[in-house]
């Protein structure tokens, strides 16, 4: 099973499932990849589009690792991400669970709010622990009493890393990308997880992103925002293993 991370700034695939991860299929083999330019991976600024260079390098990643198929756990952009790879090589994704995943903009899905976000965060008197905790408090938790210290601490140390710091303005991450055109031909099951006050797109979105493909349904997770799996990881597993469970998937 292989956990892909969200793309804010020192998201990294560990410390983005690092308290739902024990209770997702405990039994199963877990597999943390962090994507160019985030968490342990360096990668030089790009303008290629972004999700099909992620896609590469994934692929390439896998490759050298020798696994073939997975299923894949996913935040925000690492959903994208999967979504992507299950279109252009449906056989090495089994069943994708995309949560708070954006992959295609619309006037619901607010991506300017994470520009100015990014904007913020880096802004003249530069990152810091406070800093990452206020944007975790304002764009990812409900309730920001429950952020874990250790979590702020980790997402701050991989923000400022020199791959993180290239791209800080925004630039050099790669051009966006709409899948409109590539959901429809997934068939891979998929799972889409939002949290219900998310503050990028509401839960309509991502209805209407499942609408578009053959095998996907939704789950809403109340209480929480755009982090379901760090807020609330019991309540995350109690939706999501019985996915990754069924019989009746591939």
């Amino acid at each position: 099973m292989l956990f892909l991370h969200g793309g804010g700034p020192g998201c990294a695939s560990h410390t983005d499932f690092r308290s739902a991860a024990p209770v997702l299929a405990p039994e199963r083999p877990h597999l943390f990849i962090d994507l160019p330019q985030y968490g342990g991976s360096a990668a030089p600024p790009h303008d290629e589009p972004a999700l099909a260079r992620h896609v590469r390098a994934l692929r390439a990643t896998l490759d050298h690792l020798g696994v073939g198929r997975v299923d894949v756990v996913a935040q925000s952009l690492g959903g994208a991400v999967a979504l992507l790879l299950a279109a252009v090589e449906p056989d090495r994704v089994a069943r994708i669970v995309a949560t708070g995943s954006q992959p295609v903009p619309d006037e619901r899905s607010d991506t300017a709010l994470a520009v100015a976000a990014r904007r913020r965060y880096y802004a003249e008197q530069g990152p810091s622990p406070r800093a990452m905790r206020e944007l975790m408090a304002r764009l990812e938790w409900c309730e920001p009493r429950r952020i874990p210290e250790v979590t702020v601490r980790e997402r701050f140390a991989a923000s400022i890393t020199p791959w993180a710091l290239a791209v800080a303005d925004g630039t050099g991450r790669g051009t966006q990308q709409s899948l409109a055109e590539e959901l429809p031909t997934v068939s891979a099951p998929t799972l889409w997880v939002w949290g219900a006050h998310d503050p990028f797109s509401p839960p309509s979105y991502a209805a209407d992103l499942a609408d578009l493909m053959p095998r996907a349904e939704l789950v809403v997770v109340d209480g929480t925002a755009h982090h379901p799996q760090a807020e609330r990881p019991d309540e995350y597993a109690r939706l999501v293993n019985p996915f990754l469970d069924r019989k009746d998937l591939p």
